[in-house]
């Protein structure tokens, strides 16, 4: 009866998340009508009616909300216990599920992965890049292990360890920044055409703020939702952009140019979920983050 039960609860979550009882199946491989009995059986053992099918879409009843709302959180603890029981100690095999927002795979997860699969190559990797509100939404849901962010207002229950401070500056190619003024005035950029991230990216509304407090209006000329699209733009234009320093690291032909007064640094964070099971490859990883910030010589957070 137990696996019923989990199959009950598996079914009742499908039609409340597609609010269709045919679409539902379709996730499911099973027919409509037998997935409409298996609710059926659901709502006689309980004894009491979980969705409302009188309108054109399947609604949950108050009684339906509460109940999928403990089973959801029913279905996480027994995914995270059938971790914990595979969960293998010496790390020859396991899996990490890993969020991280948009800026870091341009310069720190490149890195942090392949020093991560050189140690431990029996663990797999699930790499999800996304905003910071959604990773944090991830982690309480427990579909992630660990997430990459900023510092800052955490819905309850994420925990955040304070990695390294990122600094941001003008960005331009190498022999047009070594005739700049270092740092240069941020009045300056008024006379720059300038390449940026787009507005659905944390970082452009954090360069968007600097610019209105400081009162300058730079000419944006290109928008783009890549940040590699910008850095070979800038490569092989005039133009110039506003990037974290680290990613040109490993771009000889950019330069960082700071700016007075200089751009706000950011607090770069591990994000988790209070009181979530920690697998061996979880911590490993965790291990492993704060070692490479701190030989790749990262600053330290304030």
């Amino acid at each position: 009866m137990a696996v019923l039960e989990l199959r009950h609860l598996r079914y009742l979550l499908a039609v409340a998340e597609h609010g269709n009882f045919t679409r539902a199946a379709e996730e499911l491989h099973i027919s409509q009508p037998t997935l409409s009995q298996q609710i059926k059986q659901l709502e006689r053992t309980l004894g009491v009616q979980l969705l409302d099918r009188t309108g054109r879409t399947v609604r949950l009843t108050d009684a339906g909300a509460v109940y999928t709302d403990h089973a959801r959180r029913a279905l996480r603890d027994l995914a995270a216990a059938e971790r914990a029981v595979h969960d293998v100690q010496d790390l020859s095999r396991g899996h990490l599920r890993l969020g991280v927002t948009p800026t870091f795979t341009a310069y720190l997860i490149g890195p942090l992965t392949a020093e991560f699969h050189a140690r431990h190559p029996g663990v797999s990797l699930t790499l999800a890049e996304m905003t910071q509100d959604r990773i944090e939404a991830a982690l309480l849901a427990d579909d992630l292990d660990v997430g990459i962010a900023f510092a800052g207002a955490h819905l309850p229950s994420i925990t955040a360890a304070s990695l390294f401070t990122e600094t941001l500056s003008l960005v331009t190619g190498t022999p047009r920044a070594q005739a700049m003024p270092k740092p240069l005035p941020v009045r300056a950029l008024k006379d720059e055409q300038l390449a940026l991230l787009s507005g659905d990216f944390a970082t452009r509304s954090h360069i968007d703020t600097y610019f209105t407090r400081h009162r300058t209006a730079p000419r944006v000329t290109i928008e783009a939702n890549s940040i590699q699209a910008l850095t070979e733009i800038v490569q092989r234009t005039p133009l110039a952009t506003v990037l974290p320093d680290a990613i040109t690291h490993d771009h000889p032909h950019l330069s960082p140019v700071p700016l007075d007064p200089p751009l706000p640094t950011r607090t770069v964070t591990l994000l988790h979920r209070e009181g979530a099971y920690q697998s061996a490859a979880t911590r490993a990883f965790t291990e492993l983050t704060h070692d490479l910030v701190r030989t790749r010589g990262y600053a330290p957070p304030l």
